[in-house]
């Protein structure tokens, strides 16, 4: 039939409810400026950063192109949906280094060209919990070898709450809790945006049911340094933390209301 997609073209993957807002992936955004900006840095050609599954509205692409250009001015970022509405929606913001393409998890580039960066947030939230490794790896052949870098996670509608894991072409690497340290009763609040991979495991027995219970009482046992505000509580519950877990960042990242512990510390048994 005329105007039929090839079953071997389709994208792999089905599409979200494509809810978004303005600057709610801010939080990631400002992780991976910090973490990734010397890959971003030494690659040799203009870096591409892939917006996955953006949603109803291209906020987030549009946003994302903003912040990597404040670390290398020639970035370029498309945005990728398996949505065809959405992607002829978003052409209307279409500019210089950003562009819109329909595709999934197989993130179709121009020449097969290998992306620096695969940013997937509340994308895989739909998806079975054993679905999940198995997208990792299809993403994670995609991206540049050695420096390619995928962000996989979850926030609140507005960004205040973040929890995502970020994996190299050879696997997972490390997770990260962000959050806007205001609106925060117990670090255990942010169960509830663990990514796919993990949040069926916050029970009894599992690692990151662990980190979470200890990491609610290094905030209780910080209470007294409430009073210089909550930016302070947390870097002192963090300091504490990182007694007995592997965080992997400092009180640098701590100040923004984060904290990034090593993959292997957390993942299910």
């Amino acid at each position: 039939m005329a105007g039929r997609v090839p079953p071997s073209s389709r994208p792999v993957g089905t599409a979200t409810r494509g809810t978004t807002n303005p600057n709610r992936l801010r939080r990631m955004d400002r992780w991976i400026t910090a973490v990734h900006a010397p890959a971003l840095l030494r690659a040799a050609g203009p870096p591409v950063a892939v917006d996955l599954g953006y949603g109803a509205a291209p906020w987030t692409a549009v946003e994302l192109l903003a912040r990597l250009r404040r670390v290398r001015s020639d970035s370029r970022v498309v945005g990728v949906e398996i949505d065809p509405a959405r992607v002829e929606a978003a052409r209307l913001y279409e500019r210089d280094g950003l562009s819109f393409r329909h595709g999934g998890f197989e993130v179709p580039l121009p020449g097969g060209a290998r992306p620096l960066l695969i940013r997937a947030a509340n994308v895989l939230r739909q998806y079975e919990e054993d679905e999940v490794r198995a997208v990792w790896e299809r993403l994670c052949e995609r991206l540049a070898v050695p420096d390619g870098l995928l962000v996989e996670g979850t926030c609140d509608e507005i960004g205040r709450r973040h929890v995502w894991v970020a994996l190299g072409p050879e696997g997972p690497r490390t997770v990260t809790f962000a959050t806007r340290l205001g609106s925060l009763s117990a670090p255990s609040d942010l169960a509830e945006r663990l990514p796919k991979a993990l949040i069926h495991r916050n029970v009894p027995g599992e690692p990151v049911h662990a980190f979470l219970r200890d990491f609610d009482r290094a905030w209780a046992a910080a209470a007294p340094y409430a009073s210089l505000g909550a930016r302070q509580r947390w870097i002192h519950a963090v300091r504490s933390l990182s007694t007995d877990w592997p965080v992997t960042d400092g009180p640098r990242r701590w100040r923004q209301g984060e904290v990034t512990v090593r993959w292997e510390a957390l993942a299910p048994h």
